[in-house]
């Protein structure tokens, strides 16, 4: 079976290549960074997904992996995906749109509220595309009263 590949696999291919991260700690956010140099290496599955590879120091200084994967699924008419650390326990499974303007990507996920141990909270990982050589990721956390509250910000320039 081969897969049909439509425009949305297409904007996936945009985020290929090396990329060199460096964190933001968001306005509004108590988080920290994340430390030192990171980089991210993104490929293509026959235009059907990417896998980035992401690795770096955080900031106790201990080295860190994340793996990334993105496709996209006509029948649901939504993006989906996994991101797994090596510095977490937490599978986190993404369904997600693209804006009107074709420039953010919005991937809604369930984790682990970290401030509630035992309980599970709603998140948003962002990818905003600047430019063919640069784009932004952002994280966001749904608070009990419905507004999100900024956690982690990183900008990716490619090498």
């Amino acid at each position: 079976m081969k897969a049909d590949l439509v425009d949305e696999h297409h904007w996936l291919q945009q985020l290929t290549g090396r990329w060199r991260v460096t964190f933001d700690p968001p306005e509004g956010s108590d988080h920290q960074d994340a430390g030192g140099t990171w980089e991210e290496n993104v490929r293509s599955l026959g235009g059907t997904w990417i896998v980035s590879e992401t690795t770096g120091t955080m900031a106790d200084g201990s080295e860190a992996t994340n793996i990334l994967s993105l496709g996209y699924d006509p029948a649901k008419k939504r993006y989906v995906g996994s991101f797994v650390s090596s510095a977490m326990t937490n599978l986190w499974i993404y369904e997600g749109t693209l804006d009107d303007t074709g420039t953010v990507l919005t991937l809604d996920c369930e984790g682990p509220d970290f401030d509630t141990p035992g309980q599970t909270a709603r998140y948003q990982d962002i990818i905003t595309i600047r430019d063919v050589d640069t784009r932004n990721f952002s994280s966001r956390i749904r608070s009990p009263d419905g507004t999100w509250k900024p956690i982690m910000s990183c900008n990716y320039n490619r090498i």
